[in-house]
């Protein structure tokens, strides 16, 4: 039988409760230096606060993964010292809870089914207007997407770094995709489940995901789930603009120059680099960051040209 979310109603979770943290690699190739800054950023702000540190591995997009890359990302973080408190979650060990939960909203009537092709809503401008809300499954060409029926999408939040966010009202109210056409969970869904499941409080992460957090926070809402605290780090870009990804080729981390990489990414995300840490062990850095880890000193902008 899959399992029940647990959430509180009354929205105070992340007041009340210890700090519980995650990073949610997926598993299309070897980390790079942009993920070991969200790692480490996520990583030195738990501990900082005396919380827990979690590891998901999202490999819910068997097209993208890369056999093999879920094995080196957990031991990449080894040998860096990120080591995780709790075990490990695979998003692919998760269907049945998934579709669980889909289909209690389904049977809510907080999603449809719809046909519609990208081709399609790009000629509508590009968001999706709504087209197939009020077909049945009938009327339905296969396959067909679930689309979340968006009531109250929320518009703006409150960042942790960055202070309030604000997205347009047409996307913050579009009524984006639970489940796609090829059979696949969105990872909209099963992030804000997991996210829920394991009791997270605060999610660190890159910059790029800063829009999306208002429809991760409008699928809590309509959950009645605890609130996330969010705070949104720099991304690391190439001299072209381009974030630093697995998709872009990036650079898989040098294991031989594991503290200077942890260094680089400490002054990436604007903490104080003391003379004395070239003298530290690797471990012993990581527990003076944690000691001195400050977000008031970490960039505000979205972006970083990585040298």
């Amino acid at each position: 039988m899959a399992k029940s979310i647990n959430t509180n109603s009354n929205n105070t979770y992340s007041k009340i409760k210890p700090y519980r943290g995650r990073f949610a690699p997926s598993p299309s190739g070897e980390l790079h230096f942009g993920s070991l800054v969200a790692a480490l950023g996520s990583y030195l702000d738990a501990h900082a606060h005396k919380g827990k540190w979690l590891v998901r591995i999202e490999d819910i997009d068997p097209p993208r993964e890369v056999i093999g890359a879920s094995k080196s990302i957990l031991s990449t973080l080894e040998s860096f010292g990120l080591c995780w408190d709790d075990e490990i979650v695979y998003q692919s060990n998760r269907h049945d809870f998934y579709q669980h939960h889909l289909n209690e909203l389904i049977e809510n009537g907080d999603c449809y089914g719809c046909d519609c092709t990208r081709k399609m809503i790009m000629a509508g401008g590009g968001l999706y207007q709504s087209t197939c809300s009020d077909k049945s499954i009938e009327q339905l060409s296969s396959p067909y997407s679930l689309r979340f029926k968006n009531i109250n999408g929320v518009s703006e939040f409150t960042d942790r770094l960055l202070g309030n966010i604000n997205v347009d009202d047409t996307f913050a109210n579009e009524d984006f995709i639970l489940k796609r056409k090829d059979g696949l969970y969105a990872y909209q869904l099963v992030v804000v489940l997991d996210d829920i499941d394991q009791q997270i409080n605060h999610v660190v992460r890159g910059s790029d995901l800063l829009e999306v957090t208002t429809r991760q926070m409008t699928l809590l809402n309509r959950l009645s789930a605890p609130t996330i605290d969010y705070l949104h780090l720099p991304l690391a870009v190439t001299s072209s603009g381009l974030k630093l990804s697995k998709q872009n080729h990036a650079k898989a981390l040098d294991l031989t120059q594991r503290k200077l990489l942890i260094l680089q990414a400490l002054d990436f995300l604007g903490q104080v680099i003391r003379s004395d840490y070239l003298d530290m062990s690797l471990e012993q850095l990581l527990k003076h960051a944690v000691v001195h880890w400050n977000i008031n000193t970490i960039p505000q902008q979205s972006q970083i040209l990585k040298s």
